[in-house]
């Protein structure tokens, strides 16, 4: 098979139930052009239309059936009226009335006939009802973002094909149990590999289509092997299996013995391996060696960071724990925190990287999703080269900025991180909180602007999901205009959902990682007390696994930390 003769599947009509099988399953995604995987929130309306759909289609099915009683009973009139009539046509033709009324019915009545029971008005109402849902479905791009958030999670917690399709995707107790994929939904998956010239993927999920297949699995699929075959053996080949493509292609031509364009890569094939047994005369082929598929990184993707990063996600240890770690109450000599002292772990000394257990509460929490679900917007970040805010494709999310003003509780929260910290919340940044969708993950990244980031935390006026800074409550509107908050000194980072298993905060340059866990506080420093950043604080949102992830981020500015973290020539301070 040649890529370009290939013409490329539409997938449309696959689009709602595949999504809505994904939707349990709470999969990470890598890239997407589209808005549907970008916040769990999104994929819970699609239940609500799927509910709501079944509604309409109940209703939809009684009118119907209502019709039809009608629609049978002209049915047996005009059975009983033509039996009669025919049993002696020319006394019922020799009377004018009868005449009168057979025009009559075939004129005015079929009319009616025609527009209460045939020409379906029912019908066209329920389409136009349905029309308007169908804004909001998925498309074919969505349903290509979902294939790619199960790929992500196959290469970043090293899941076999067969297992990811038989619907267990956890070796522990979970509740991680979807329903099982089909042959046909094996070969989507492939399809959508081999469409962005993803090899290594095209042949795991077609021979997983053809597994099943082959073992009878699938007795309704409706890809036929012919095709399966088809795109593995040009896969196998592009990943250098010429020998396996050979093999493949035989098959498919057994199958199908007219297909010509598995006959021309026969020929082709046969040439390669003719050519190579010139090359190496007397050198017998070692056909034990099995297939080989190596996963395509690219260069950020081969780097010992990014590597760490996916070890890290699965929990692998690669870093020595470091010593003399603690955990302890505290109080920080402020009466907010007299009463009830927050739980502190030290989950890493340098940078030093605590942990505060139970810092929101439930229904505080609930608060602050309440206020942020109905401004969730795309997820964006600064461009390191210009400095503006563009949609991240890395950071699937949609975040929404919360005001102190706009509710005790935010302002609450605010005030509780001051008491915490011992920093100034006046230059502090809104609270930011984010929702992950299907394949919610964010690489390594670092929280401060460094020195190449020359526009760094301006806001893009107009832009409803940028980050607008405060100082002293007053906003600062004009465009593109410093306003002089100085870099992110500090985050602190609340998960607001517990997470069955992924969604994990790692910090590869240092091997520490942090599960989820509902109601639970991570601060950090992002600068030393010279102002420098401190690179081994960048850090990364692994890809959810089971569950929903929800997060907020208070992001604290150096103005007005002068005197309450004085600043140091010490570089390692």
């Amino acid at each position: 098979m040649s890529s370009g003769s290939t013409s490329k599947m539409s997938m449309a009509s696959r689009t709602f139930s595949l999504l809505c099988m994904v939707t349990v399953l709470n999969l990470p995604i890598y890239l997407v052009n589209c808005e549907m995987f970008t916040a769990m929130t999104d994929l819970e309306r699609l239940l609500y239309a799927e509910r709501d759909i079944a509604v309409d289609l109940r209703d939809y099915i009684r009118l119907e059936e209502k019709r039809i009683e009608k629609l049978r009973a002209v049915v047996s009139d005009y059975e009983s009226h033509s039996s009669d009539a025919l049993r002696d046509k020319e006394k019922y033709l020799g009377n004018p009335v009868n005449l009168y009324l057979l025009v009559k019915r075939f004129t005015m009545e079929f009319d009616d006939v025609l527009s209460k029971f045939i020409t379906n008005d029912t019908t066209k109402a329920f389409l136009d009802r349905l029309a308007g849902k169908q804004k909001s479905f998925p498309s074919g791009d969505d349903l290509s973002g979902a294939i790619n958030a199960l790929l992500r999670i196959q290469d970043t917690y090293q899941i076999p094909s067969a297992k990811m399709a038989s619907g267990k995707f956890l070796d522990s107790a979970s509740t991680l149990i979807s329903p099982e994929l089909t042959a046909s939904d094996c070969f989507i998956f492939g399809q959508t590999a081999y469409n962005d010239d993803d090899w290594y993927h095209t042949i795991l999920w077609m021979e997983e289509a053809l597994d099943r297949i082959r073992l009878g699995n699938d007795e309704s699929s409706s890809v036929s092997k012919v095709s399966i075959i088809d795109y593995l053996a040009f896969a196998a080949f592009k990943q250098g299996n010429i020998k396996y493509a050979l093999k493949l292609t035989n098959e498919l031509i057994e199958e199908d013995p007219g297909h010509i364009r598995a006959q021309n890569n026969k020929i082709y094939y046969d040439k390669l391996l003719a050519q190579e047994a010139a090359k190496n005369p007397g050198r017998e082929a070692d056909e034990s060696h099995g297939v080989i598929n190596t996963r395509y990184l690219d260069e950020f993707r081969n780097t010992e960071e990014f590597l760490g990063y996916e070890k890290l996600c699965r929990g692998e240890v690669t870093h020595p724990a470091p010593k003399k770690l603690k955990c302890r109450y505290v109080h920080r000599k402020n009466p907010l925190l007299w009463l009830s002292p927050l739980k502190e772990e030290t989950m890493h000394d340098k940078p030093r990287i605590d942990v505060y257990h139970g810092m929101l509460s439930d229904r505080e929490i609930e608060v602050v999703k309440r206020l942020a679900r109905p401004r969730l917007g795309r997820a964006t970040v600064q461009n390191s080269q210009t400095g503006v805010l563009e949609t991240a494709s890395y950071r699937i999310s949609k975040s929404a900025w919360l005001k102190n003003h706009e509710h005790k509780v935010v302002r609450r929260i605010s005030e509780r991180i001051e008491a915490l910290t011992g920093l100034d919340m006046s230059t502090a940044e809104e609270l930011q909180v984010a929702n992950y969708g299907i394949g919610g993950h964010y690489e390594p990244h670092f929280d401060f602007a460094r020195k190449e980031e020359k526009s760094a935390f301006e806001p893009e006026i107009g832009n409803r999901v940028a980050t607008m800074l405060f100082y002293k409550t007053e906003y600062r509107k004009e465009p593109f205009k410093r306003l002089g908050t100085g870099n992110r000194i500090a985050t602190l980072m609340f998960y607001m959902s517990d997470v069955e298993a992924g969604g994990a905060t790692v910090f590869p340059h240092i091997g520490a990682k942090v599960f989820p866990e509902k109601g639970k506080g991570v601060f950090w420093y992002n600068l030393h007390k010279s102002g420098e950043g401190d690179l081994l604080t960048r850090h990364a949102a692994c890809p959810v696994l089971a569950g929903i992830k929800w997060v907020s981020n208070k992001w604290i500015h150096e103005r007005g930390q002068e005197f309450r973290r004085p600043c140091s020539t010490n570089k390692d301070l």
